[in-house]
């Protein structure tokens, strides 16, 4: 089954189960995938789909932490119940030591030594790794052994 067709089963069961707030959550989510197949003319597959609950994922992290910062309670918890849903659509996520070795890899396969073969390092890692890990940190990670 899709992750795009088991989100779909999800709404429906969120409908009998008669769970507002998950059930807007999970609109909100297939409202964002239809978006995309609009703007783009396309149907997705489970990658771009999960590029997308990426994408969903780091708005509502980055929400968070504004509205600590604003001290509203009351938009975390609402922001934190839609991040808690939206993880669970993700595959499970890869530990320190196997992004390591993928950048270790990735660094062998590429030759990469300087700064400016960041771009062909990501270019490798991104299609392995996109939904698994972190990009922010599997980039912070590259950064690091270039510089070093």
């Amino acid at each position: 089954m899709s992750l795009k067709h088991r989100i779909s089963e999800e709404m429906k069961q969120a409908m009998r189960d008669k769970a507002a707030a998950r059930l807007s959550t999970i609109r909100m989510l297939l409202a964002a995938i239809k978006q995309r197949e609009i703007d783009e003319r396309i149907t997705l597959d489970d990658a771009q789909v999960l590029s997308v609950i990426e994408k969903m994922i780091k708005q509502r992290r980055e929400s968070i932490v504004q509205f600590e910062k604003g001290a509203r309670p009351d938009l975390v918890a609402n922001e934190q119940a839609e991040l808690d849903l939206l993880l669970t659509y993700m595959p499970a996520q890869m530990g320190e030591d196997e992004i390591a070795s993928a950048v270790d890899a990735a660094f062998a396969q590429t030759g990469a030594k300087t700064p400016a073969d960041m771009g062909k390092v990501m270019a490798l890692l991104k299609p392995q790794l996109a939904g698994r890990a972190d990009m922010g940190k599997v980039s912070a990670l590259i950064k690091s052994k270039l510089a070093s």
